[in-house]
């Protein structure tokens, strides 16, 4: 029986912690769901306030259905707020919808990052489609006529791609957290327990993007290993 040691050894603790993560903003926002603003201020009517206090009246906000589905459509020009958080005056429903109407006020402003991001989505998704039928093809094939291992290398650095847009999608989601953080506090919306409540679900957020980025590193790794061994060996 075959065993990937290399799977084992790199990116299995990589997929553990991803697994911790999304668990953990699972708990995290389940915790402060229960913990309501004593203003009574819903997520859809924080998400307003934010957006009507950086000039964005365009923007609308849709309630959809799903757990923690929540996101900003630029293309609609929509922040769509699971009904957990578009309906509650939680704590964590105030973060999650502040910061999704924080990925809004970056498009209006043209924040780098974001704008980076949506010019790389079309090569990302040709590089992710094309990365492992390239390794697997190049690996098969290199048997035969080696210099062909070459595409298994090309293989890797379309995957590599997937990487670079997670790479610039953290400092996005880092800055849209401080964003809602920081208009959550000077417009009063929270304060107190409230203001460390929505917080910390943000910051438990955050780190599922942090995770998946260590998987993709990881597993950039193995594949590097995997590549240069057959290489080698041929």
């Amino acid at each position: 029986m075959y065993i990937d040691w290399m799977y084992i050894v790199l990116v299995l603790p990589a997929v553990i912690f991803t697994m911790w993560a999304n668990a953990n903003v699972k708990s995290t926002f389940g915790r402060y769901s229960k913990q309501l603003n004593s203003r009574g201020i819903t997520g859809a009517q924080a998400a307003r306030r934010v957006l009507d206090a950086n000039g964005l009246q365009s923007v609308a906000i849709q309630q959809i259905d799903g757990e923690l589905t929540d996101h900003y459509d630029p293309g609609a020009n929509i922040i769509r707020l699971s009904a957990e958080v578009y309906n509650s005056s939680s704590t964590a429903a105030v973060g999650v919808a502040c910061h999704e109407a924080g990925h809004a006020v970056q498009y209006a402003q043209d924040y780098a990052p974001v704008k980076f991001r949506a010019a790389i989505v079309p090569i990302t998704n040709i590089g992710a489609k094309l990365s492992w039928p390239l390794i697997f093809a190049g690996l098969l094939l290199c048997s035969f006529a080696p210099r062909l291992i070459v595409l298994a290398y090309i293989g890797v650095g379309c995957y590599v791609l997937c990487a670079v847009f997670q790479i610039v999608t953290l400092p996005a989601e880092f800055n849209a957290s401080r964003r809602a953080m920081d208009t959550i506090e000077s417009m009063g919306i929270l304060s107190g327990d409230e203001l460390t409540g929505a917080g910390r679900v943000l910051r438990a957020a955050a780190l599922t993007y942090v995770a998946a980025l260590a998987v993709t590193l990881m597993q950039i790794l193995r594949l590097l290993l995997i590549v240069g061994n057959r290489d080698r060996n041929n």
